[in-house]
């Protein structure tokens, strides 16, 4: 039917009920009720929800984007993981050969001002002679973040930086986790490489391997000099670096906005290990990386300010920049101090926003984006509301933020849900993880909520406490919990599910929406209920009610909501049953 005809008979069926039968059995328990939801369809009584409501939120942690939704497959590829003095660590990098053969170092030659830090490898052996390379010849390899997947009839860019005082013969390859099996190979032969000198190949492989390393081989004695070195599928999407399978699942959940990059992941433990967006962008041979305190691991930055802008744009979504405030969970910079953090932000709005003649619009079009980037909304810190200089810090950011772009909305860390406000603020952030029941049974925290001023900002929300690994408990809570952002969407204007992602070799914090290995991907129950309130986003919102005994274990809503494929209008009704002591089931009517 057409979408007026779809609309027409909602109005004509002003009131209606659904009968709901549900069944509980334990000990001591023995329950057969029926339930009557009513549904006023009436415009007179419809709200519309905001645009903006359900999304996503990112956070660089469980390996997230480094060895995850960035599709780059070498770790460590700048060999900066091990810091900045040498010698150093260089995992997950080791060494093809023995000491009888090859010596693997590292050194500060490299020609990048910001990462210094370059292999040396120095080949002992040699083609003939007495001390003969062994067959294949030495070097070393990258197993990647716990295996490369390397795909039969897939392409994939290989970038390195290479120097060496002799002419160099490398032998490249793609191989199976042991290096026996050759999924892809190459040759690189030059006879002038004094100075720093980039390489680009294109391998195409002839196998499938979950687990494959990518491995830099010669067979020729002299001191070898290798930096940068990046294999990239060329498959990602829109050519922007992402992985197709991962990107595919947050693209299904139609995300409004995309909340980045943090979380902890913004404070760092310690202000030194912040993260500092300048540090990000431009060329990514350049980008330093730095070691992520929190969570305990290196990311090379490749997935950086301008890679999240862009892949809230790939997404449709609206970006949402946290930033940091000059302050760590460990030490912070007071307010007297703090003047230099306010111009590093303004700087990073003007990269996302400005002309891109102005000087860091500029910066944002040599980087191949020279429209501005849709940045509406912006926080000021992460979960920093009660530390000493949080107020202080804030008032700077505002002021100064709202001076050169009155239209950006911010949002405070300090929650506004019981009482206002003691200072201005477009949105309030609010941070729930707990139990399931608890979870359900604060659907209606925002009923008492004040009805002007700022506007909640749900920024990350879970069942944590009882969810395990992912399990519909938990699902059945959150769902519930949603419901109730539904009913108050008028003083809720964003609500994101955390964490977004796990990789399985690094589950620091469970659960997660969607975990993943070098070559799959599912999505928890966490995940797929998201699905459920996808098309809420813009959807209008009807007046219903319940009646139950107990009606504190049941909740429900409905929307009515435009598909944009078939141009038609659906009534959807949710309906979350919620028992302590037999979970029952989420139902979802779509009409």
């Amino acid at each position: 039917m057409d979408s007026s005809r779809t609309r027409c008979c909602i109005l004509l069926l002003v009131l209606f009920g659904i009968s709901i039968q549900y069944q509980c059995s334990a000990s001591g328990i023995d329950t057969n009720q029926a339930v009557l939801l009513f549904v006023n369809a009436s415009e007179a009584s419809a709200r519309k929800i905001p645009d903006t409501l359900f999304g996503i939120f990112f956070e660089e942690i469980n390996h997230a984007g480094a060895g995850g939704l960035w599709a780059e497959l070498v770790s460590n590829r700048g060999f900066e993981s091990g810091g900045s003095f040498v010698p150093s660590i260089i995992e997950p990098w080791a060494i093809i050969g023995d000491d009888s053969s090859v010596i693997v170092s590292t050194d500060l030659s490299s020609c990048f001002v910001r990462n210094k830090v370059a292999l040396r490898v120095q080949v002992l052996c040699d083609i003939e002679g007495a001390n003969i390379c062994p067959g294949g010849g030495v070097g070393v390899y990258n197993p990647g973040f716990w295996g490369m997947n390397i795909e039969q009839g897939k392409r994939y860019k290989l970038v390195f930086y290479v120097r060496s005082e002799e002419s160099i013969n490398l032998s490249v390859a793609l191989t199976g986790s042991n290096g026996l099996k050759k999924l892809a190979t190459t040759t690189v032969v030059a006879a002038n490489v004094s100075n720093w000198t980039k390489v680009l190949v294109l391998l195409e492989a002839e196998g499938t391997d979950p687990n494959s390393r990518l491995e830099l081989r010669s067979t020729t004695k002299g001191v070898i000099w290798f930096d940068q070195v990046s294999l990239m599928p060329l498959d990602t999407y829109n050519g922007n670096g992402f992985r197709n399978d991962l990107f595919g699942m947050l693209k299904d959940l139609k995300p409004a906005f995309l909340r980045f990059p943090g979380g902890c992941f913004v404070e760092g433990d310690y202000l030194r290990n912040a993260f500092r967006w300048k540090e990000t962008i431009g060329p990514w041979e350049e980008r330093p990386g730095h070691y992520g305190d929190k969570w305990k691991y290196w990311t090379d930055d490749g997935l950086g300010h301008f890679e999240f802008l862009q892949l809230a744009e790939d997404l449709r979504a609206l970006p949402v920049w946290v930033f940091n405030n000059g302050i760590s969970h460990n030490d912070q910079v007071d307010t007297s101090s703090v003047l230099p953090f306010v111009e590093d932000i303004l700087d990073g709005l003007e990269f996302a926003r400005g002309a891109p003649n102005s000087r860091w619009g500029l910066v944002r079009a040599a980087m191949g984006h020279p429209e501005p980037f849709d940045l509406r909304y912006v926080a000021i810190g992460n979960e920093d509301c009660n530390k000493p200089y949080y107020l202080g810090n804030y008032l700077k950011f505002y002021s100064a933020i709202k001076e050169a772009y009155p239209d950006i909305k911010i949002i405070s860390n300090c929650d506004g849900s019981s009482k206002a406000l003691d200072h201005p603020a477009d949105l309030y952030d609010f941070h729930i993880y707990t139990s399931a029941s608890y979870m359900f049974n604060n659907a209606n925290h925002f009923d008492g909520a004040p009805r002007s001023g700022p506007k909640a900002f749900i920024s990350e929300y879970a069942a944590h406490d009882d969810a395990g690994n992912g399990n519909l408990l938990a699902a059945l809570g959150e769902a519930g919990f949603l419901i109730g952002v539904e009913k108050n969407s008028d003083v809720i204007e964003m609500a994101s599910y955390a964490p977004l992602f796990s990789n399985t070799n690094d589950w620091g914090w469970k659960a997660d929406a969607i975990v993943f290995d070098s070559s799959q991907a599912y999505g928890i129950p966490s995940y797929w209920m998201q699905h459920l309130f996808k098309e809420s986003n813009g959807a209008t919102l009807l007046n219903s009610t319940l009646q139950a005994n107990p009606s504190n274990s049941l909740i429900a809503s409905a929307i009515t909501w435009r598909n944009e494929t078939d141009k038609n209008e659906y009534l959807r009704i949710k309906v979350d049953i919620f028992l302590t002591v037999i979970i029952s089931a989420l139902k979802t009517y779509t009409i």
